[in-house]
């Protein structure tokens, strides 16, 4: 997540979109002031500056249980805890930076087919196994398989972002991202956090999996008329 006081612009940071890649471009263009949220260590290259800023005095801010602090247990760059965070949804940065922020500054974010996200996620979760799991078996566990991203950029069920670009036309809405925000010139998009069959995705769906992300991701489905 990238709050640029610098150009007037918040970017929410959805799942399996090319998130890291936006995110590392853009962060070369923030000022002092700007906060760029933490991200896992594997992702820190010299594509990327460091995070910033993204500590927070705030009473809607979550405190640490008492439990990990007492066992030491690290605080980790998705915890709600650390201020602004990585996959941080709208409703909250709303709460965090007010009306005037909210309301005046350009806000976008990007969403994915839930069909192909799925796959890229799969390829994710699973790329440490030594023994891969089947798709199928994958995605028996909703907690650990789902890749929700709709709860992100919505408020109570509204789209909460002044642009929601697709994965699908990266670089043609990219580019009227980054013109609406003033970031012109060379803005090459680094490729990082990559993961996928590299194929069509469709070829590891059957009914019964195709039809379990139907049900999963059925708002953004609608709303957006992603196909299979």
């Amino acid at each position: 997540m990238i709050l640029s006081h610098k150009h007037k612009f918040i970017y929410i940071k959805t799942r399996k979109t090319a998130s890291s890649s936006i995110e590392a471009m853009l962060s070369r263009a923030c000022g002092p002031e700007d906060v760029i949220t933490p991200t896992t260590d594997r992702l820190m290259t010299g594509e990327r500056m460091p995070p910033r800023n993204y500590r927070l005095d705030h009473p809607l801010v979550p405190k640490r249980p008492l439990w990990r602090r007492l066992l030491r247990r690290p605080e980790r760059v998705y915890h709600p805890t650390i201020g602004f965070y990585e996959h941080i949804p709208a409703w909250r940065i709303k709460a965090y930076v007010g009306d005037e922020i909210w309301n005046s500054y350009y806000k976008f974010t990007f969403e994915r087919n839930p069909w192909d996200k799925q796959i890229s996620w799969y390829f994710y979760k699973t790329k440490s196994k030594t023994h891969r799991p089947s798709f199928e078996s994958f995605m028996t566990n909703k907690e650990k398989a789902s890749v929700e991203n709709y709860s992100l950029y919505t408020i109570d069920g509204d789209v909460a972002v002044d642009f929601l670009g697709r994965y699908e036309t990266l670089g043609e809405d990219l580019a009227k991202v980054l013109k609406e925000i003033g970031i012109e010139g060379d803005t090459p998009l680094p490729r990082l956090n990559v993961y996928g069959s590299g194929g069509d995705y469709r070829k590891l769906y059957t009914d019964k999996t195709r039809k379990i992300v139907e049900d999963w991701y059925a708002p953004e489905i609608e709303r957006f008329g992603y196909t299979f």
